[in-house]
């Protein structure tokens, strides 16, 4: 993937708007229960690669937040970031319109890596892995797939119809 000005510039927004809305929505967005709306952004890297990088850097911003540590920084913002790549790979060489399957498979992408790994980062703060986890893993996986098929699908469908998200995506790429 070749970063142009304009594809980084696309990135810094997205990772900004991404840590603006996680922290705007922090009651809601960090600790046991989290649905993080801002998660819905994850459908973008399926419309511009470069988006992936963005969120990878808006979620480790605000995962030194979480209260997790380290781990969560780390291995939070990495699920972020494969489950992006996971979407783009999806994507690639389909158009801006995408087919419900591959709209559903872009909106799976981080349920299958943030329920696990996240899940695992909150296990692990429990001092209880073993017994934490298959309920942590579960939990996050429940609520990505809220935030995912709530919000995002319908984004993911709806976006590229839209003449303004068409002229930004084409500014962008």
């Amino acid at each position: 993937m070749h970063i142009t000005t304009k594809k980084l510039a696309f990135a810094a927004v997205v990772g900004a708007a991404y840590a603006a809305l996680t922290m705007l929505l922090a009651p809601i967005s960090f600790g046991l229960v989290q649905f993080r709306v801002a998660e819905a952004l994850c459908i973008l890297p399926a419309f511009l690669p470069a988006a992936s990088w963005g969120l990878w850097a808006g979620c480790a911003l605000v995962n030194v937040m979480s209260g997790y540590g380290l781990p969560d920084i780390v291995f939070g913002s990495l699920a972020t970031l494969m489950a992006s790549l996971c979407a783009v790979r999806i994507s690639r060489g389909h158009g801006p319109l995408l087919g419900w399957g591959r709209c559903l498979a872009v909106c799976l992408m981080p349920v299958i890596w943030n329920g696990p790994i996240v899940g695992g980062v909150i296990a692990w703060s429990t001092g209880a892995f073993w017994a934490a986890f298959p309920l942590s893993a579960a939990q996050i996986a429940v609520e990505e797939a809220g935030v995912m098929f709530i919000l995002g699908l319908p984004l993911l469908r709806l976006l590229p119809r839209s003449s303004a998200f068409r002229t930004a995506l084409a500014r962008a790429a």
